[in-house]
């Protein structure tokens, strides 16, 4: 897959990258994307729900009436759950939510999500960027040569860029990660990826070591 490199200025510049068609060119597998997605949302559940049981809640141990005799129901005690304030019966208890997903599945996964972007033409590559200080409003200036202003973007790049992360963190629709932490939701999560130059490179070596 041929992509070119645009300037900030949303301009060619006359180079292109070629992003390896086993990565960006495959079937995308719906499945294994669900379950990547899945997996990571429920990673961010925090699991620490908790109620209390009828040995937890306050209230006195005493039997409420004689068992017997007086024509009511039998009852135990003040902290049974039929009774207001009383314990929860088979309530929610802290747990995890994450599960395990083999390598191989989250790989594709990841594959998938890229190769959806490579059909939807949501892929953009974009000259390396390097400030020296942060700079959001140069930034957004980027993003409106770029046409992608106001869109879900996800940059990706090479290697954290400290001026470069604090510029894109004011923008409320602008994500950044590194290609080595780049995942599954983020891609599917975004509009648009862009990819620097340097990070668009990697992609292409990545499968030269794989062929080799």
């Amino acid at each position: 897959m041929q992509v070119e490199v645009l300037n900030t200025k949303g301009q060619k510049t006359g180079r292109s990258i070629e992003l390896p068609d086993d990565i960006f060119g495959i079937e995308p597998n719906d499945h294994v994307l669900y379950l990547a997605v899945k997996q990571y949302q429920a990673a961010q559940r925090q699991g620490t729900h908790k109620v209390k049981t009828r040995a937890e809640v306050k209230g006195a141990s005493r039997k409420l009436h004689r068992q017997k005799g007086t024509g009511g129901s039998r009852k135990g005690n003040i902290r049974n759950p039929l009774y207001k304030g009383g314990g929860t019966i088979f309530g929610p208890k802290p747990h995890a939510y994450d599960f395990k997903l083999n390598k191989k599945v989250k790989d594709l996964a990841k594959m998938s999500a890229l190769a959806y972007k490579a059909k939807e033409n949501a892929i953009v590559v974009v000259e390396d960027i390097n400030y020296d200080a942060p700079k959001t409003k140069e930034f957004v200036e980027v993003l409106k040569s770029l046409n992608i202003n106001g869109k879900k973007t996800l940059f990706v790049l090479p290697e954290y860029n400290d001026n470069l992360y604090l510029s894109a963190r004011n923008v409320y629709s602008v994500g950044s990660t590194l290609l080595a932490d780049m995942n599954t939701y983020d891609i599917v999560n975004a509009d648009v990826l862009v990819l620097t130059e340097n990070t668009a490179k990697m992609f292409s070596e990545q499968d030269n070591t794989v062929e080799a």
